[in-house]
C-alpha cells in the first residue's frame, strides 16, 4: 500500500496505513477502533474499561487486540505473537508483494521495550519501510539501493515519534526483498533473516543479517559466540531506529541461491531459542516450501513452548530457482 495525504494512522498489527474513520484494517481486518470505548474491558486486569486512546483506566495497559495474528498473502506470511511475558505487543510486521513481478516484501520490527511507545515505533518503521520498498521497486530501482532508502525513511518517521532522550520509541528492523533470482536483506538492531534449506546442492542455511548488539561486537573481535551470547549484556543494541539513534547505517546483502529454499526473516522471541540456521531449517522445512503461514505458526508454537519470554514474529517466503552458482555481497 502506498502511502498517501489521507492516510492518518498505521494498524497496530501489520504496520498497513489506514484512513480517519476507519473501522478495521483493509490489509489484516484488525478492529482499529473499539465500537464503545468508553465501556469495552481491559484484557490486562479484570476490573479496569478503556479511554479513547485504548488505555485502561485502571491498569494503565493498551491490551493487544488478540495474542496472535497473523498475515497470509500465499506467496509469503507472517506470524506475530505477544509471547508470554510481556502485557502486550511491542512487534510489528509488514509485508508486500508486487503484482508485476511476484517480488516479496518482509519487514519485521521489535520495538525496544526500555523505550515508551515501543509498539507505535514498530508498526511506524514497519510499515515505512515496507511501503518505501515496495515504491521504489516497482519505480525501478535496485534492491539494494532501495533497501537503504527505506530504512533510512523508516529512521526518520521513528525519530519523528519523540525527542531525544532516555525513553524516546525506539526499535530494531529487518527487511527481505525477495525476487525470482535473488534475496536482498537489510537490518538495524538484532532482528534477522536467515536462508533455509535442505537441497544439497545448494547453499547450505545460513544467517543472511547482521546483529547490532554487544555480542556480535564481541564476536567481531575473535570471542567464540557461545562465550559472547552468554555474556550478561549480550543483547544490549549497539544500533536501533529513534531519535536518539546515531546515524543510521543498514547492513544490506544480497544473496543468490543456487537452489530452492525458504527466507524466514524474525524478532529476537524467535531465535533466542534458535538461533542457528541449521536447527531452523529442521524445524521449518519442508512446511515453509509449500504453506508458509503453517510454517510461521509452527515457529511461533515452539517458541512459546521453548519458554514464550518475549513478543515473537515469523515471517516467511519460499523460494524456488533454476540451480546457479551462490553469490553474496556485504556491505
Amino acid at each position: 500500500m502506498t502511502a498517501t495525504a489521507e492516510e492518518t494512522g498505521v494498524c497496530p498489527v501489520c504496520g498497513a496505513a489506514f484512513t480517519e474513520g476507519d473501522r478495521f484494517c483493509e490489509d489484516c481486518g484488525v478492529p482499529l477502533t473499539s465500537p464503545d470505548p468508553g465501556s469495552a474491558p481491559c484484557g490486562s486486569c479484570a476490573t479496569g474499561t478503556l479511554d479513547a486512546d485504548g488505555f485502561c483506566r485502571v491498569c494503565g495497559m493498551q491490551p493487544s487486540v488478540a495474542d496472535r495474528h497473523d498475515l497470509d498473502l500465499g506467496v509469503v506470511a507472517a506470524v506475530s505473537d505477544r509471547g508470554k511475558r510481556h502485557a502486550h505487543n511491542e512487534d510489528a510486521m509488514a509485508l508486500r508483494v508486487l503484482d508485476d513481478t511476484g517480488t516479496r516484501i518482509l519487514v519485521v520490527c521489535d520495538g525496544v521495550s526500555s523505550s515508551d511507545h515501543a509498539e507505535d515505533a514498530a508498526a511506524r518503521a514497519a510499515a515505512t519501510a515496507a511501503d518505501r520498498l515496495a515504491s521504489e521497486l516497482a519505480g525501478g530501482l535496485g534492491a539494494e539501493a532501495a533497501t537503504i532508502l527505506a530504512i533510512g525513511a523508516a529512521a526518520d518517521a521513528v525519530a519523528a515519534l519523540g525527542d531525544r532522550g532516555d525513553r524516546t520509541p525506539s526499535c530494531t528492523i529487518v527487511s527481505a526483498v525477495v525476487t525470482a533470482s535473488s534475496v536482498t536483506t537489510g537490518s538495524i538492531g538484532d532482528s534477522r533473516a536467515y536462508w533455509l534449506t535442505g537441497e544439497p546442492s545448494a547453499a547450505p542455511p545460513r544467517k543472511l543479517s547482521t546483529d547490532d548488539s554487544v555480542a556480535a561486537g564481541l564476536v567481531e573481535l575473535g570471542v567464540d559466540e557461545a562465550t559472547a551470547m552468554s555474556m550478561p549484556d549480550a543483547h544490549t543494541l549497539t544500533a536501533w531506529l529513534g531519535a536518539d539513534a546515531d546515524s543510521i547505517e543498514p547492513h544490506v546483502r544480497t544473496f543468490v541461491p543456487s537452489g530452492p529454499g525458504a527466507v524466514l526473516v524474525c524478532s529476537d522471541g524467535l531465535w533466542n531459542y534458535f538461533p542457528t540456521a541449521d536447527t531452523l531449517t529442521e524445524l521449518a522445512l519442508p512446511q515453509a516450501l509449500t504453506d508458509p503461514c503453517a510454517a510461521a505458526h509452527h515457529l511461533a508454537d515452539l517458541a512459546l513452548a521453548a519458554g514464550g519470554g518475549d513478543n515473537i514474529t515469523v515471517a516467511v517466503a519460499p523460494f524456488a530457482v533454476p540451480h546457479r552458482p551462490a553469490l553474496s555481497r556485504n556491505h
